[in-house]
């Protein structure tokens, strides 16, 4: 681990690395900002080739969760935690109590959620160690944030139809999702339901054979998907599809999806921009599930406090095309612009001893 560590350069405030040798757990948890409050991030469960892999994913993970969290009109910072998995073994009861009390350690400057490899049940287990844990749903609102995420891409998918097509509703827009897990999926049915044309793929035969059953959906190979002939393509797995490779290839108008990490480095955002095709930055359009997270740990059970925010995705996404048009730069750049410019205007705030709060 001491060797892993020489891998990190700076531009976070903490970055915790453990390992727990009575239950073999291993985790990182790595806060990037707390500028403007506590660093809220999910926590992923994954394999990763070495540990060097997994300290540049929770590092990469936080960076843009603070990005996330400033444009998503809600008082936390950025953070993320990841635990290194091995193939086929499940987290044990144990591990996730013990990584709760490593989130505990903390003092609330880190509250975690679920992410990938993560269910609600595992968070509940790991709030027997700390109450600096969301989307438990245990106190009749909040819990799986997926819909919510499903309904802000919806909502951006929209904004960016209306920009790029001039169209004011999605009847007849063709529409390919990659990626039918729980969020793909719940985005293709709402797309569905306003009248899109679908084109769908996944790694699950069975997810396919559902969404061409139950939504009307053209079944599609992974490995084209992105390459279909439809107006929007919404990226809803993995994330790096974006690439000097693929973006050439693309046919459609708009990229809007919920994967986070789409551009597989920074200037594909300039590449995609050069092609004419707009896209929604990741961390803004899919901000629906942390803004379901941070409403249900602030203990607000107001539904509109959500809905609004969500809505607020639309807003948003307008304000970065239209700067994008003005100026000629990327959609990715300008939302990382917005964002830095939150950031500044909260700590000149909290110098003057008034922290800003969304």
């Amino acid at each position: 681990w001491e060797a892993v560590m020489q891998v990190f350069e700076g531009g976070h405030e903490q970055v915790v690395i453990r390992e727990d040798a009575g239950t073999g757990l291993r985790a990182i948890i790595a806060i990037h900002s707390t500028t403007l409050g506590p660093a809220a991030g999910g926590c992923r469960h994954w394999v990763y080739p070495d540990a060097d892999s997994a300290l540049s994913d929770a590092l990469r993970l936080s960076q843009g969760m603070t990005f996330k969290n400033a444009l998503a009109d809600i008082p936390f910072g950025g953070g993320k935690s990841v635990i290194l998995g091995r193939p086929g073994v499940a987290l044990t009861p144990r591990q996730l109590e013990t990584f709760g009390a490593w989130v505990d350690e903390l003092g609330g400057r880190y509250v975690t959620a679920e992410d990938v490899g993560m269910q609600v049940s595992d968070l509940r287990v790991v709030a027997r160690s700390t109450r600096f844990v969301s989307g438990l749903g245990t106190a009749g609102f909040g819990g799986d944030p997926s819909p919510h995420t499903a309904l802000g891409v919806l909502t951006g998918i929209e904004a960016a139809v209306r920009a790029r097509l001039g169209r004011d509703d999605l009847d007849g827009v063709r529409v390919a999702v990659q990626g039918l897990g729980s969020v793909g999926f719940q985005l293709a049915t709402l797309l569905r339901q306003r009248g899109a044309e679908l084109r769908v793929a996944d790694l699950s035969g069975e997810r396919v054979a559902r969404a061409v059953k139950g939504l009307g959906a053209e079944p599609m190979d992974v490995a084209d998907v992105l390459f279909a002939d439809v107006d929007v393509v919404a990226p809803c797995a993995l994330g790096g599809v974006l690439n000097t490779d693929s973006v050439p290839r693309l046919r459609a108008s708009v990229v809007a999806g919920a994967a986070n990490n789409q551009l597989a480095t920074d200037d594909v955002g300039e590449l995609l921009t050069e092609r004419g095709i707009l896209y929604a930055p990741d961390y803004v359009i899919n901000a629906g599930g942390v803004i379901s997270i941070a409403g249900e740990y602030l203990g607000q059970q107001d539904p509109e406090w959500t809905a609004s925010r969500i809505r607020g995705i639309a807003t948003r996404l307008g304000t970065i095309f239209e700067r994008a048009a003005a100026t000629g730069e990327s959609t990715s750049r300008i939302a990382d612009q917005m964002a830095r410019e939150r950031l500044a205007r909260a700590a000149r705030s909290e110098l003057q001893g008034d922290r800003e709060v969304a």
